[in-house]
C-alpha cells in the first residue's frame, strides 16, 4: 500500500474523533472529544492482548516505531504525530510490513493523551526530535511544557520511563530543566542529565540526518517516581504542536 492510499475521512466541518483502518483520528480544535471514548488497549479494535504499550510522540514517517515494532514484537506499539501527510507513511509501513503490533494517532500528542490516554495505562514513552521552535514567540507550541509533562507522569504506569531524544542543544537543556522541575520524575543520568550514546536504541530518519550534518545526538531518559508524587499544575486547556 502506498501513503496516499490513505484518504482523509472527513471534510473540515465534519471533522470528529474517529477510529478507522487502524487510524485514530483526534482533530484539532473540537468540541466534541467527550461524543468518543477510546476502547482499552486490549480490545479487539486495537491490539486485541494485554502486552505492553509503548508510545511514540513525534514520530515522524514512523522509521523508527516500526523497526521497533519489527524487533519486539510481544510489545504494542502507538505512533502519536500531527501531520497527516507523515500518518499516511505510518499507516503504509504497518500494512506492508504487516505489523499487527503498530497502531497510528493523526493529532496533536497533549489533545490526544488528555482525552483519550486512560492513567497508569502505558509502559513507556518515547519523544524523537520533536520541534524545539527555537523563537522565543514559539515557545509555547513545544511538545515539551508542564502539562504535558504532567499527562506523560499520569498516563505512565509506576516506574514507567520517558525517553527524550534531541539533537538541539538549547530544547535539550529546556528539556532537562522542565522535566527536573516535576517532583513526579528523576533522571536517570548523572549531569548533565543527558548522554551522547545509547546503544540498542535505534535509529530513525532524523538521527541519521543530524548525524550526518554532524550534529551531536542527546537522549534523556527520566523514570516516573511513587505516585504520591505530582505537581499542581494548572488544568487549563492548551494546544501543543510536535
Amino acid at each position: 500500500m502506498k501513503p496516499e492510499d490513505l484518504k482523509r475521512p472527513f471534510q473540515w466541518d465534519e471533522r470528529r474523533p474517529l477510529l478507522q483502518d487502524g487510524v485514530f483520528y483526534v482533530p484539532e480544535r473540537i468540541e466534541n472529544y467527550h461524543t468518543f471514548s477510546l476502547p482499552g488497549w486490549e480490545d479487539p479494535l486495537l491490539f486485541g492482548n494485554i502486552n505492553p504499550v509503548k508510545v511514540e510522540y513525534c514520530s515522524g514517517n514512523g522509521t523508527w516505531i516500526a523497526n521497533c515494532s519489527i524487533k519486539d514484537p510481544s510489545t504494542n506499539w502507538v505512533a502519536v504525530e500531527k501531520r497527516f501527510d507523515r500518518v499516511r507513511k505510518i499507516w503504509s509501513k504497518k500494512n506492508n510490513l504487516k505489523l499487527q503490533n503498530l497502531i497510528a494517532i493523526s493529532g496533536v500528542g497533549y489533545t490526544v493523551s488528555k482525552h483519550y490516554f486512560k492513567s497508569e495505562s502505558i509502559d513507556e514513552i518515547f519523544i524523537n526530535f520533536p520541534d524545539p521552535w527555537p523563537k522565543k514567540r514559539h515557545a509555547k507550541n513545544r511538545i515539551i511544557q508542564p502539562y504535558f509533562i504532567e499527562e506523560m507522569w499520569r498516563t505512565l504506569k509506576p516506574q514507567g520511563l520517558v525517553t527524550i531524544v534531541t539533537d538541539d542543544e538549547d530544547y535539550s537543556t529546556i528539556i532537562i530543566e522542565e522535566m527536573n522541575k516535576f517532583s513526579g520524575f528523576s533522571s536517570q543520568f548523572s549531569a548533565p542529565y543527558y548522554k551522547t550514546d545509547l546503544p540498542g536504541y535505534g535509529t530513525s530518519y532524523f538521527e541519521e540526518l543530524w548525524r550526518s550534518k554532524g550534529k551531536q545526538i542527546r537522549y534523556h531518559q527520566f523514570l516516573k517516581k511513587d505516585p504520591t508524587y505530582g505537581c499542581s499544575c494548572s488544568k487549563t486547556s492548551h494546544f501543543f504542536y510536535i
